[in-house]
């Protein structure tokens, strides 16, 4: 245990020592927003009720205080958009009003759906940013294209995925248009679906103007180009006339109701079931700030399937959590370690290690602020039994800190008990401790971090840890990241992802977990144009090294990349890579069937060449085409990859991604022809109902499968869904189970 740690520390010491000096050198009091003293705009009491029409004629809309000009954001940040826009906003005793007037040369939207929680980058519209606690580190984002579809989601200071489109809740908005082009919103945001601490008297906000037709962005408050537009820490000042008014008694139940069919053919003899259920969600405010989740018995059959991968690697693949229970305020708990090797990771919750479904009996979450500088995550979740694992319960606890500004500690507790019967079984558990440190400059050009996790359970393993830090540097043009880790072979994490840990014997059909340190570094230079009119939003050119260090092996791989991208002002976008390998296999290793021989345990050297074009996809008709040549192991490798789509703007889109490996290793090692095919339509046959079919055929998978499902939103927050779903073996075509489910439920707010 020690050998590695020492190598960790040691061949960090710079690394480590830059990092001190760097948070040293930064000043160590709270700030109050780069933008909130120049930036502010007034919240006063409307004087009548306000009728949510698009038309800002209510006498209070007159009289509200107006943003001055937009500034540009994206693809350059100086100066002033050709198109601006104007943002008003008045409130009572129930409603956040957002008054905007958007200005266009011409009606000629670019408008990509009309489904809800749509894409906010690729359509023409309008973006509010909400800090409503005033603490630059979560909030809120509603956003609306020129037709009055609403997108609404999360913000956070997440290093990660800083906005989450997986929260929904209800609010309203209106958009008129005139004959030139120019569109107005009228948006009513109820305090209620807000969390706030009372009495505070400035919120932050700002506001983002999509402007897709001239691939321009463009903010109120000032953002820097190498920031994501919703930042909070660029965020302005909301100043209310009075406190916003304190909410009660704000609470939702949403009950649903399920039937369907389900069909196995897998086993010697067809299974056909029928099936019903129900089950209930709720959202308790507990405080202004603080709120209730609360499911039983909860169903995810609507969620749509995962998109398949092709997997070339020695390693298990990420996929993504889907369920909505799971997502809401998850980046409180997921922000710890890192995306390959975190403590928390709800996927494994309610699902098997072959991904089939555990039924969970209940649980509930509550999550939002304590006071100003605090915020809380507690979440507790049952299972039943499976025919592998006893029933489990799994309860996660977890805490953040603002301190020194805009900077961050946090820290998680998460257990994992197994249950028999109606007791706890006392040898079956795993436990997980995190600490973070997430250090944030106030002006977010450049952040640190540093974490220690470490896992427990009935063996009592030595080795059983996961330590982690890095830091990041980045301006309008320069862009540099390093990331350290050191993880235990006994590192175990029960709801957790480890990536690399488990390392497959192909000659002992054994699994043997290796820990290892590794140190990840990229940079990044930008460089623009001098002309304004230039064809070319910017060149950008990188390189990455990725180095690993295998406990028992010494150095054991190594990865290096350098490329060059080219952004068009047209929103094409050229890509060149050249990938370096150096790996090496600790055992006899099967890669590509049990059809041939297993690769020599040693070292391996491979290198590959990308390039790939995206054309412009504000046509309805639109493409990208990619290939990648060169060796893989002792063989050679070929990769041809693209998509197709098809926008019958507003109501279609069709789709066609596809994938094709070649790989031809020596005769005794096998060679592979791999595809993996994706087809997909997506129609909206208004705002309210859509309909998406999901085709993918994977010859690795040796699956089709067909998921359709029909969405009828017939009130606010409430839906109809018709899902229907199908998997078929490709090696003799026959069917292996077919689904269809009929869900049903209703949002009931008291």
């Amino acid at each position: 245990m020690l050998g590695p740690l020492k190598t960790y520390f040691t061949c960090g010491f710079g690394f480590w020592i830059m990092l001190l000096l760097l948070i040293g050198s930064q000043p160590m009091i709270a700030q109050n927003g780069v933008n909130k003293a120049e930036y502010r705009l007034k919240a006063k009491r409307a004087t009548e009720k306000i009728l949510i029409d698009g038309m800002l004629d209510e006498p209070s809309w007159q009289t509200a205080d107006t943003t001055t000009h937009f500034q540009n954001k994206w693809p350059i940040d100086k100066g002033l958009p050709p198109l601006q826009t104007k943002v008003k906003v008045t409130y009572d005793d129930d409603f956040l009003y957002i008054g905007a007037v958007c200005y266009e040369d011409s009606p000629n939207y670019i408008i990509q759906t009309l489904k809800r929680d749509a894409n906010v980058w690729s359509s023409d519209g309008l973006m509010v940013i909400l800090d409503p606690v005033n603490q630059q580190s979560n909030g809120f984002m509603f956003y609306t294209n020129a037709l009055g579809v609403k997108t609404d989601g999360l913000i956070s200071a997440s290093t990660r995925d800083p906005i989450s489109r997986d929260w929904d809740n209800k609010w309203i908005v209106k958009v008129s248009r005139t004959v030139k082009g120019d569109w107005t919103a009228e948006i009513a945001i109820p305090f209620k679906t807000l969390r706030y601490e009372g009495g505070l008297k400035e919120w932050g906000i700002n506001f983002l103007r999509a402007d897709v037709g001239n691939n321009m962005y463009s903010t109120w408050a000032h953002v820097p180009i190498q920031f994501s537009g919703p930042d909070l820490g660029y965020a302005g000042t909301l100043e209310w006339d009075n406190s916003p008014p304190e909410t009660e008694g704000n609470i939702a139940i949403i009950p649903y109701v399920t039937g369907g069919t389900f069909i196995d053919n897998e086993e010697t003899d067809p299974v056909y079931d029928a099936t019903f259920n129900a089950g209930l969600d709720a959202k308790v405010a507990v405080t202004n700030s603080l709120n209730l989740d609360l499911t039983v018995n909860p169903d995810f059959s609507q969620v749509e399937v995962d998109v398949q991968q092709t997997n070339l690697t020695r390693f298990n693949l990420f996929f993504p959590e889907r369920r909505t229970f799971f997502l809401e305020n998850s980046d409180i708990f997921n922000d710890f370690g890192l995306r390959s090797a975190r403590p928390f990771f709800s996927r494994r919750i309610g699902l098997d290690e072959d991904a089939q479904p555990v039924p969970i009996y209940g649980g509930a979450r509550l999550s939002g602020n304590l006071g100003e500088s605090t915020r809380i995550g507690l979440m507790t979740m049952q299972t039943g039994a499976s025919d592998a694992t006893a029933g489990q319960n799994y309860s996660v606890a977890a805490v953040s800190q603002r301190v020194l500004g805009r900077s961050l500690v946090k820290a998680m507790v998460i257990n994992r008990q197994g249950v028999g019967g109606a007791f706890f079984d006392s040898k079956d558990y795993g436990r997980n401790v995190s600490t973070r440190f997430m250090y944030n400059k106030p002006n977010g050009n450049f952040s640190a971090w540093l974490g220690g996790h470490g896992s427990f359970s009935p063996e009592k393993f030595n080795d059983n840890f996961l330590l982690n830090g890095g830091f990041q540097y980045r301006n309008r043009v320069f862009n540099f990241m390093q990331s350290l880790m050191d993880i235990g072979d006994n590192y175990i994490t029960h709801v957790g992802f480890t990536q690399r840990l488990d390392n497959y014997n192909a000659k002992q059909d054994t699994t043997v977990r290796i820990g290892y340190s590794h140190s990840f570094n990229r940079i990044e230079y930008r460089l623009f144009p001098k002309k304004e009119d230039s064809k070319v939003n910017f060149h950008r050119f990188s390189a990455e090294l990725f180095n690993v260090i295998s406990r028992g092996f010494g150095f054991s791989h190594s990865n290096s990349e350098l490329s060059w991208d080219i952004r068009f002002a047209n929103t094409a976008q050229f890509k060149l890579k050249g990938e370096f390998t150096f790996d090496e296999l600790p055992f006899e290793t099967q890669i590509l069937s049990e059809d041939f021989e297993n690769l020599p345990e040693g070292w391996y050297n491979f290198n590959t060449v990308e390039i790939g074009y995206e054309s412009n996809d504000r046509k309805f008709f639109s493409y990208e085409v990619g290939a990648e040549v060169g060796q893989f192991y002792n063989g050679s490798f070929r990769k041809f990859e693209g998509s197709l789509k098809y926008r019958t703007q507003p109501w279609g889109n069709f789709e066609l991604n596809f994938e094709r490996n070649l790989i031809t290793l020596p005769d005794q090692y096998g060679d592979a022809d791999i595809w993996l095919i994706g087809p997909r339509i997506e129609i909206s046959f208004s705002k309210q109902m859509f309909w998406t079919t999901f085709l993918q055929y994977n010859t690795q998978g040796e699956n089709f499968n067909i998921n359709s499902r029909f969405q009828w939103r017939y009130a606010p927050m409430s839906d109809l869904f018709l899902v229907y779903t199908d998997n078929y073996a490709t090696e003799v075509w026959g069917l292996k189970n077919r689904a269809f489910v009929l869900k049903f439920n209703y949002w009931w707010q008291l």
